[in-house]
């Protein structure tokens, strides 16, 4: 049970916490005594008196006290000016962020104290040592470790309130609280770290924390790739080594240097499903934008380790490769030389000579034009350092080029020829100087190698990687532009195997030649890397709803004059589907016309095959079903890549993506097992399996719509079931599975502990190989830092490594199964009847939270509705989960598990149920979740939401939703066998504890704007203040969607 950093939130240090605070807090006051007017502050300061009262009272017990003080409360706030209303937010806001750093850092601390004192719970080194007492041989766990394929998915889904500037400040506040911690820091270092933390606190308060326009998809890309570079490129390396020295102490064997249990995709730039600013351009642009950070990175190692390896001693091989190297740099030294002096010769000659009027095709450039040094790119025109989506310049193309030197080549001319001719020989005298300063410069930056190789023949190596890679990056610039682009394919990297194969020499060179240490220091860090982000850091997923396909097919059969393919029934689908899969002719002719939206699947299709498995990862189709959503895509993907081929005259880049249906409903995932097995029972389908994907079927399950459609407990068994039958469907056919699993941040979408998650999952579902995305500011708190980065891939590796090695019990006996059908049924039966049935629940959810004004956040690409209608079933579960939290009510973590629960206990099973919850890892896990979003919840902070905006004609509606909260929490209470919620954590109890103060006011302030703007809907600074306590209640929350 825990908060949005999950696993790691276990016990802190809560009174060097607490201290941070006060100081976090004394800075913050310090800020605003200069920046805000006294009057307000007083306002402020008794604001917070007054609920700190209230929250002790109620802590006390003292109930009729509290509710005395929070109606006072309340009555102030609603007389608050709004400039008051403003500023008592913002502080707020801004102190529950400052509480949220402070929380993450002491967290950081207490495991790097634990590290230092033992081994530090579920570590790789806690979690072997475990398994080889307890039975499991040295070569079984290494075997085990070095097969894992762990796959972690960043996704852009709209849950990351805070702006990107504002996340990098925060970040840089943690580094100051960390050096504050340092023994050795004196009285002047610690003033001057003091007057630090007020200068980025200064800079926060005048920082606008809203977003003023939505991000673009590549925005989201950008983030996403920026998360790589300041975090887990730091924290991969020091993962690997973690592992590799538990193997080794545990087995004997370190890890293979190129084995990588976890890597990482990405669905930002790829989801388009309900998306329409994903393009199949922006697909490719992101792409291309991904490989371009990736070459940037390594060029950056490349440069700390040249200097590193300046040794001479170095295995025959390589001091070979190295004299290659240095013999054809010689020879292009020779003809660059030439050219030079043919210019010096030649120009006082061509001044007043006749001179076409237009220069032909790389006239501008000499023959040997791959040999010239080039400057690399300065970082303030680095392609990806847009910070949010309001900071992005709207300039013409060519402003934005990275790679322009400040003059242009003329393609043509339409002036004189006089003009020209002066026009080019200015061009020449450029280009000339130009090619001179570059390589002087590039001399004094960087000193030729020697002209022999046996000196320093590491540094003669990398340095022509390092080349490589510039021309590598240079060609994605080229790619990125549109700009032509002729490279020979020996210039550059196009798989991460070429760029391994130099990596690996110096590496076998330095360990035959007794200087091992070396070797396995920043050398095998990077060779680590390459094996983990391989070309493009993370392959990025494409995602699409069923129904688009479908459509498209549609487009076709019409034209083809065979009908609507959408109204066949499945064995009509099937059979058409299979026969044009193995068939060898295109579906789609060139000559049809087509609507946009048909135009922009079939365009996905075609940048998917150009780029290929190489670049991507699996193709996802939500909404899916039947086996002919599967094959229906694998033939648009056969059609797009015999088109691709054929234009380029050779075969497409890469194997075909691999096929993942996404079973999302209660219906579908209860179908799941059967379309899967009439799938691979099509002889087509299972032999391209088998020799186009290693024999392996990757399946996905979605926890978020499930979970809006029947609830968090039905949908956490549906899930389960679901599970344990598309395993068994592989099984029968002899084909692996792997499951990739959905999950979002909060409870009500699957969220909660990585660790206690994947150990409850169904035996044999977890084989060595599990992929799950992560989520919105999940991904900020799991992997915003390098530290915590380390921890939650640690934890991955340990939590598939046990539920493979050793699997979680299954339910003891049948009895428990049935029990939970029951609960299961008693739980959606209760959950439809209020969300889905009772008239009046969308009148009231729409008037009791602030659903509809969550839009104008500007926090994601994506729109908040799947269509265009008003009911719940087409929002998306995000907004929908997003909207509770805000209210504190977080009712669809908890809706009907009361009365599932109670239904069950008063037919006598309570002591059934409380030893399903000692024996059973599935059920436990369900219930703590559940126990743990039952701390958070507030009735009394949901009663005044009700009683300010609710219409008087539904408030009976949210009374009896209270009664059953309270309902669901005693009979929680009962089956766990706990006094009081979170007694099993209390850490976690504590921290919410220390919110309230802050948090509680904010959520009186968002009912009392909520209740302004309602009426004023046109009012742009109270829209503000609303945002600004939208922000501030998902701190103090430490969730969103």
């Amino acid at each position: 049970m825990t908060d949005t950093t999950d696993d790691i939130a276990g016990e802190i240090s809560f009174q060097s916490f607490e201290d941070d605070c006060r100081m976090l807090g004394s800075l913050l006051q310090e800020v605003l005594q200069r920046e805000v007017r006294s009057q307000i502050m007083e306002k402020v300061e008794r604001t917070r008196i007054l609920a700190q009262s209230a929250c002790t009272m109620r802590n006390a017990g003292i109930e009729d006290v509290a509710e005395v003080l929070e109606k006072q409360l309340a009555s102030e706030i609603s007389k608050m000016s709004l400039e008051e209303a403003l500023i008592l937010a913002r502080t707020f806001s801004h102190y529950l962020n400052l509480m949220g750093i402070a929380e993450t850092h002491h967290r950081v601390r207490k495991q790097r104290n634990d590290s230092n004192e033992a081994s530090l719970s579920k570590s790789c080194d806690d979690i072997f040592n475990q398994l080889v007492h307890s039975g499991v041989s040295p070569d079984e766990l290494y075997n085990a470790v070095c097969k894992q394929e762990v796959e972690i998915v960043l996704t852009a889904h709209p849950t990351q309130i805070n702006r990107r500037t504002l996340q990098y400040k925060h970040i840089r506040i943690a580094h100051l609280l960390d050096y504050k911690h340092r023994p050795d820091l004196g009285d002047e270092d610690k003033e001057m770290l003091i007057e630090d933390l007020v200068r980025e606190i200064t800079s926060i308060w005048q920082t606008d924390e809203l977003r003023r326009h939505k991000p673009t998809p590549v925005d989201e890309a950008r983030a996403g790739l920026n998360i790589v570079e300041q975090s887990l490129w730091k924290a991969v390396p020091h993962y690997l080594r973690r592992v590799s020295n538990a193997l080794k102490n545990h087995t004997g064997k370190p890890l293979p240097l190129t084995c990588t249990p976890i890597k990482f995709g990405s669905w930002m730039g790829g989801d388009r499903d309900g998306n329409p600013n994903v393009t199949a351009k922006v697909t490719k642009d992101v792409s291309l934008l991904s490989k371009w950070m990736a070459i940037d990175l390594y060029i950056r190692e490349l440069d700390n380790l040249k200097f590193e390896l300046s040794m001479n001693r170095c295995s025959d091989r390589l001091s070979r490769l190295a004299e290659e190297i240095l013999e054809q740099e010689t020879s292009s030294e020779d003809r660059h030389e030439n050219r030079h002096q043919y210019f010096g010769r030649h120009q006082s000659k061509q001044q007043g000579a006749a001179l076409p009027s237009q220069l032909p095709a790389r006239a501008d450039q000499p023959s040997c034009t791959d040999c010239i040094p080039r400057i690399e790119i300065p970082r303030a025109n680095y392609p990806l350092n847009h910070q949010d989506g309001q900071d992005s310049p709207k300039s013409n193309p060519s402003s934005q080029n990275p790679f322009r030197n400040g003059h242009t080549i003329p393609n043509g001319s339409s002036g004189s020829p006089s003009s020209n001719s002066s026009r080019l020989l200015n061009q020449r005298k450029m280009f000339a100087e130009s090619q001179i300063g570059r390589s002087s410069f590039q001399k004094l930056l960087e000193p030729r190698p020697p002209q022999r190789s046996g000196i320093a023949p590491y540094r003669v190596v990398l340095g022509n990687v390092k080349d490589k890679l510039m021309k590598t990056r240079t060609r994605l610039e080229l790619l990125l532009e549109n700009l032509p682009c002729d490279y020979d394919p020996w210039d550059y990297y196009d798989t991460s195997d070429q760029l391994l194969e130099p990596l690996l020499l110096c590496y076998e060179s330095l360990q035959a030649c007794g200087s091992g240490v070396l070797a396995d220091g920043r050398l095998a860090d990077l060779i680590r890397r390459v094996a983990t982000f391989g070309m493009v850091l993370m392959k990025l997923d494409l995602r699409q709803e069923s129904g688009r396909h479908a459509e498209t097919l549609d487009a076709v059969t019409k034209y083809l004059d065979m009908g609507t393919y959408s109204e066949w029934d499945e064995e009509k689908k099937l059979k058409f589907l299979t026969k044009e899969l193995k068939g060898k002719r295109p579906l789609v002719p060139k000559s049809m016309e087509v609507g946009s939206d048909v135009k922009e699947v079939l365009d996905t299709f075609r940048i998917a095959a150009e780029l290929g498995s190489d670049s991507l990862g699996a193709y996802v189709i939500s909404m899916a079903s039947n086996a002919s959503d599967v094959l229906a895509v694998e033939l648009l993907q056969k059609d797009a890549r015999l088109a691709v081929s054929g234009g380029l005259g050779r075969p497409c880049p890469g194997g075909t993506l691999r096929v993942v249906p996404l079973f999302e409903t209660v219906k579908d995932l209860r179908e799941a097992g059967s379309a899967i097995r009439k799938l691979l029972s099509i002889d087509w389908y299972r032999d391209h399996i088998i020799k186009n994907h290693n024999g392996l079927q990757e399946v996905m399950v979605g926890y978020s719509d499930s979970g809006k459609d029947a609830g968090r407990f039905t949908a956490a068994w549906e899930l389960y079931k679901a599970q344990e039958d598309v395993v068994a469907a592989c099984k029968e056919f002899g084909i692996k599975v792997t499951l990739f699993h959905g999950r979002g941040g909060s409870i009500g979408r699957g969220g909660g502990p990585t660790y206690l998650a994947i150990q409850s999952q169904p035996p044999g579902s977890v084989m060595g190989t599990l992929r799950s995305t992560e989520q919105g500011e999940m991904v900020e708190a799991k992997f915003g830092l390098p530290q915590t980065a380390v921890r939650q891939l640690e934890i991955y590796t340990t939590a598939v490594l046990l539920a493979t090695i050793r699997p979680p019990h299954s339910p003891r006996e049948e009895k428990w199964r049935n029990l939970m059908e029951e609960i299961s049924k008693i739980s959606c039966q209760n959950y439809r009847s209020v969300v889905y049935e009772n008239p009046e629940f969308l009148a009231y959810f729409h008037e009791a939270t602030p659903q509809a004004e969550l839009g104008f956040l500007n926090i994601g690409s994506r729109p908040t509705r799947r269509k265009c209608s008003t009911g719940i079933g087409h929002l998306r579960a995000i907004p929908w989960v997003f909207a509770w939290t805000q209210t504190r009510f977080v009712l669809p973590s908890w809706l009907g598990v009361g009365a599932g629960l109670r239904g069950v206990c008063e037919k006598g099973h309570t002591e059934d149920l409380k030893a399903m919850y000692k024996e059973w890892p599935f059920f436990q896990c369900t219930l703590d979740l559940i126990e743990m979003i039952l701390g958070k919840a507030d009735a009394p902070i949901a009663k005044h939401y009700d009683e300010v905006l609710v219409s008087e004609s539904r408030r009976h509606l949210g009374s009896e939703l209270r009664k059953e909260l309270l309902t669901t929490e005693k009979y929680v209470l009962v089956v766990s066998g706990h006094e009081k919620l979170s007694e099993n954590n209390r850490s976690l109890r504590k921290l919410i504890e220390s919110r309230l103060p802050f948090l509680n006011p904010m959520n009186m302030l968002q009912v009392e704007v909520l209740k302004r703007l309602r009426c004023d809907d046109d009012n742009n600074k109270l829209r503000d203040a609303l945002l600004i306590t939208i922000n501030g209640i998902a701190a103090g929350m430490r969730n969103t969607g």
